[in-house]
Protein backbone atom coordinates (compact mmCIF):
# COMPACT_ATOMS: atom_id res chain seq x y z
CA UNK A 1 0.00 0.00 0.00
CA UNK A 2 1.38 3.38 -0.95
CA UNK A 3 1.55 6.38 1.36
CA UNK A 4 -1.00 8.13 -0.84
CA UNK A 5 -3.41 5.23 -0.62
CA UNK A 6 -3.08 5.13 3.16
CA UNK A 7 -3.95 8.82 3.41
CA UNK A 8 -7.13 8.70 1.29
CA UNK A 9 -9.90 10.69 2.98
CA UNK A 10 -13.08 8.66 3.55
CA UNK A 11 -16.47 9.86 2.32
CA UNK A 12 -18.41 12.22 4.59
CA UNK A 13 -20.70 9.47 5.85
CA UNK A 14 -17.81 7.07 6.43
CA UNK A 15 -15.83 9.79 8.23
CA UNK A 16 -18.71 10.42 10.62
CA UNK A 17 -18.70 6.71 11.46
CA UNK A 18 -14.90 6.71 11.96
CA UNK A 19 -15.08 9.64 14.38
CA UNK A 20 -18.05 8.14 16.24
CA UNK A 21 -16.28 4.77 16.52
CA UNK A 22 -13.10 6.35 17.86
CA UNK A 23 -15.09 8.15 20.57
CA UNK A 24 -17.24 5.16 21.54
CA UNK A 25 -14.33 2.71 21.59
CA UNK A 26 -12.36 5.17 23.74
CA UNK A 27 -15.21 5.60 26.21
CA UNK A 28 -16.60 2.06 26.40
CA UNK A 29 -13.83 -0.29 25.29
CA UNK A 30 -13.48 -2.29 22.09
CA UNK A 31 -16.03 -4.91 23.14
CA UNK A 32 -18.28 -2.43 24.97
CA UNK A 33 -20.00 -1.01 21.91
CA UNK A 34 -21.85 -2.64 19.02
CA UNK A 35 -21.48 -1.82 15.34
CA UNK A 36 -25.17 -0.89 15.37
CA UNK A 37 -24.49 1.71 18.08
CA UNK A 38 -21.60 3.11 16.08
CA UNK A 39 -23.76 3.41 12.95
CA UNK A 40 -26.44 5.24 14.91
CA UNK A 41 -23.96 7.56 16.63
CA UNK A 42 -22.39 8.26 13.24
CA UNK A 43 -25.74 9.59 11.99
CA UNK A 44 -26.69 6.67 9.77
CA UNK A 45 -30.22 5.29 9.67
CA UNK A 46 -28.80 2.11 8.17
CA UNK A 47 -27.80 -0.35 10.91
CA UNK A 48 -25.46 -2.06 8.43
CA UNK A 49 -23.53 1.13 7.61
CA UNK A 50 -20.32 -0.11 9.26
CA UNK A 51 -20.41 -3.32 7.23
CA UNK A 52 -21.15 -1.34 4.06
CA UNK A 53 -18.22 1.07 4.48
CA UNK A 54 -15.65 -1.05 6.34
CA UNK A 55 -16.69 -4.70 6.22
CA UNK A 56 -16.10 -5.51 9.89
CA UNK A 57 -14.98 -4.13 13.24
CA UNK A 58 -11.37 -4.82 12.28
CA UNK A 59 -11.87 -2.89 9.04
CA UNK A 60 -13.32 0.02 11.02
CA UNK A 61 -10.35 0.03 13.40
CA UNK A 62 -8.00 0.04 10.41
CA UNK A 63 -9.90 3.05 9.02
CA UNK A 64 -9.33 4.97 12.28
CA UNK A 65 -5.60 4.37 11.91
CA UNK A 66 -5.64 5.41 8.25
CA UNK A 67 -7.42 8.62 9.23
CA UNK A 68 -5.15 9.60 12.15
CA UNK A 69 -1.71 8.22 11.35
CA UNK A 70 -0.70 10.39 8.35
CA UNK A 71 -0.70 13.54 10.51
CA UNK A 72 1.16 11.85 13.35
CA UNK A 73 3.78 10.31 11.11
CA UNK A 74 4.29 13.54 9.17
CA UNK A 75 4.91 15.46 12.40
CA UNK A 76 7.29 12.78 13.64
CA UNK A 77 9.34 12.97 10.46
CA UNK A 78 9.62 16.76 10.66
CA UNK A 79 10.79 16.62 14.28
CA UNK A 80 13.16 13.70 13.67
CA UNK A 81 14.81 15.56 10.80
CA UNK A 82 15.82 18.30 13.27
CA UNK A 83 17.41 15.92 15.79
CA UNK A 84 21.13 16.20 16.35
CA UNK A 85 22.98 12.88 16.06
CA UNK A 86 23.23 11.18 19.43
CA UNK A 87 20.50 13.27 21.08
CA UNK A 88 18.32 10.69 22.82
CA UNK A 89 15.97 13.21 24.42
CA UNK A 90 15.29 14.89 21.05
CA UNK A 91 14.62 11.54 19.34
CA UNK A 92 12.16 10.56 22.04
CA UNK A 93 10.45 13.93 21.69
CA UNK A 94 10.19 13.53 17.92
CA UNK A 95 8.32 10.26 18.34
CA UNK A 96 6.17 10.96 21.39
CA UNK A 97 5.39 14.69 21.24
CA UNK A 98 2.87 14.36 18.35
CA UNK A 99 0.88 11.86 20.46
CA UNK A 100 0.94 14.20 23.45
CA UNK A 101 -0.16 17.12 21.28
CA UNK A 102 -3.02 15.10 19.83
CA UNK A 103 -4.18 14.27 23.36
CA UNK A 104 -4.38 17.99 24.06
CA UNK A 105 -7.00 18.48 21.36
CA UNK A 106 -10.68 18.42 22.29
CA UNK A 107 -11.92 17.18 18.90
CA UNK A 108 -10.65 13.58 19.04
CA UNK A 109 -10.34 10.54 21.31
CA UNK A 110 -7.53 8.80 19.47
CA UNK A 111 -5.10 8.19 22.34
CA UNK A 112 -7.78 6.76 24.62
CA UNK A 113 -8.92 4.58 21.71
CA UNK A 114 -5.37 3.24 21.31
CA UNK A 115 -5.13 2.58 25.04
CA UNK A 116 -8.39 0.59 24.94
CA UNK A 117 -7.22 -1.33 21.89
CA UNK A 118 -3.93 -2.29 23.54
CA UNK A 119 -5.81 -3.41 26.64
CA UNK A 120 -8.14 -5.52 24.47
CA UNK A 121 -5.28 -7.16 22.57
CA UNK A 122 -3.43 -8.07 25.76
CA UNK A 123 -6.51 -9.86 27.07
CA UNK A 124 -7.42 -11.90 24.00
CA UNK A 125 -5.89 -14.13 21.35
CA UNK A 126 -7.86 -12.20 18.70
CA UNK A 127 -5.62 -9.18 18.24
CA UNK A 128 -7.07 -6.14 16.47
CA UNK A 129 -4.14 -3.71 16.72
CA UNK A 130 -2.65 -4.03 13.24
CA UNK A 131 -0.99 -0.84 12.05
CA UNK A 132 -0.95 0.06 8.36
CA UNK A 133 2.48 -0.44 6.74
CA UNK A 134 3.42 3.21 7.14
CA UNK A 135 2.76 3.05 10.86
CA UNK A 136 4.83 -0.11 11.14
CA UNK A 137 7.71 1.57 9.31
CA UNK A 138 7.55 4.59 11.62
CA UNK A 139 7.80 2.36 14.68
CA UNK A 140 10.59 0.28 13.16
CA UNK A 141 12.63 3.42 12.41
CA UNK A 142 12.16 4.58 15.99
CA UNK A 143 13.22 1.23 17.44
CA UNK A 144 16.28 1.13 15.18
CA UNK A 145 17.31 4.64 16.23
CA UNK A 146 16.89 3.82 19.93
CA UNK A 147 18.84 0.58 19.51
CA UNK A 148 21.74 2.68 18.24
CA UNK A 149 21.37 5.37 20.93
CA UNK A 150 21.10 2.81 23.75
CA UNK A 151 23.87 0.53 22.52
CA UNK A 152 25.44 0.27 25.99
CA UNK A 153 22.42 -1.64 27.27
CA UNK A 154 21.96 -5.36 26.65
CA UNK A 155 19.53 -6.02 23.81
CA UNK A 156 16.77 -7.61 25.95
CA UNK A 157 16.85 -4.63 28.32
CA UNK A 158 16.68 -2.16 25.43
CA UNK A 159 13.65 -3.92 23.99
CA UNK A 160 11.83 -4.03 27.31
CA UNK A 161 12.48 -0.37 27.99
CA UNK A 162 11.39 0.78 24.54
CA UNK A 163 8.15 -1.18 24.98
CA UNK A 164 7.54 0.25 28.43
CA UNK A 165 8.37 3.79 27.26
CA UNK A 166 5.66 3.45 24.61
CA UNK A 167 3.19 2.20 27.21
CA UNK A 168 4.06 5.00 29.64
CA UNK A 169 3.52 7.63 26.95
CA UNK A 170 0.20 6.18 25.83
CA UNK A 171 -1.19 5.90 29.36
CA UNK A 172 -0.04 9.39 30.38
CA UNK A 173 -1.41 10.90 27.16
CA UNK A 174 -4.73 9.05 27.50
CA UNK A 175 -5.13 10.30 31.07
CA UNK A 176 -4.39 13.83 29.86
CA UNK A 177 -6.84 13.46 26.98
CA UNK A 178 -9.65 12.41 29.32
CA UNK A 179 -8.89 15.26 31.73
CA UNK A 180 -8.86 17.78 28.88
CA UNK A 181 -12.19 16.44 27.65
CA UNK A 182 -13.66 16.75 31.14
CA UNK A 183 -12.57 20.38 31.33
CA UNK A 184 -10.38 19.84 34.38
CA UNK A 185 -7.77 22.38 35.46
CA UNK A 186 -4.39 20.99 34.43
CA UNK A 187 -0.74 21.95 34.58
CA UNK A 188 0.48 23.73 31.47
CA UNK A 189 0.99 21.44 28.50
CA UNK A 190 4.65 22.47 28.11
CA UNK A 191 5.40 21.44 31.71
CA UNK A 192 3.48 18.18 31.37
CA UNK A 193 5.14 17.19 28.08
CA UNK A 194 8.69 18.16 29.00
CA UNK A 195 8.54 16.54 32.43
CA UNK A 196 7.20 13.32 30.92
CA UNK A 197 9.85 13.27 28.20
CA UNK A 198 12.57 13.94 30.77
CA UNK A 199 11.32 10.99 32.80
CA UNK A 200 11.14 8.66 29.80
CA UNK A 201 14.64 9.69 28.72
CA UNK A 202 16.03 8.93 32.16
CA UNK A 203 14.17 5.64 32.33
CA UNK A 204 15.31 4.21 29.00
CA UNK A 205 18.95 5.31 29.44
CA UNK A 206 19.51 4.28 33.07
CA UNK A 207 22.27 1.68 33.50
CA UNK A 208 21.05 -1.85 34.03
CA UNK A 209 21.47 -2.88 37.66
CA UNK A 210 23.28 -6.00 38.78
CA UNK A 211 19.89 -7.44 39.73
CA UNK A 212 18.59 -6.91 36.18
CA UNK A 213 21.74 -8.32 34.59
CA UNK A 214 21.52 -11.45 36.75
CA UNK A 215 18.00 -12.09 35.42
CA UNK A 216 19.03 -11.96 31.77
CA UNK A 217 18.79 -15.38 30.24
CA UNK A 218 16.56 -16.67 33.03
CA UNK A 219 13.32 -14.94 31.93
CA UNK A 220 11.56 -15.06 28.55
CA UNK A 221 11.10 -11.44 27.38
CA UNK A 222 10.24 -12.22 23.75
CA UNK A 223 6.53 -11.58 24.17
CA UNK A 224 7.15 -8.01 25.23
CA UNK A 225 9.11 -7.31 22.05
CA UNK A 226 6.19 -8.27 19.83
CA UNK A 227 3.84 -5.63 21.22
CA UNK A 228 2.71 -3.41 18.36
CA UNK A 229 2.73 0.19 19.54
CA UNK A 230 2.09 3.60 18.07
Amino acid sequence: MTDAAEAITPSASALRIVIAAERLFAMNGIEGVSLRQISTEGGSANNSAVHYHFGSKQGLIAAIFRYRLPQLIGERRLLAARCEPGDLRARLEAHFLPILMLAESTDNHYVSFVEQLQRHDRGTSHALLELPPEGQRSNAEFRDDLDALLGDLPEPVRRLRITEAHALCIHAAADRERDVGAGLELVAFELFANSLLDGISGFVSAPASDATLRRLGTTDTAGQHDLRLL
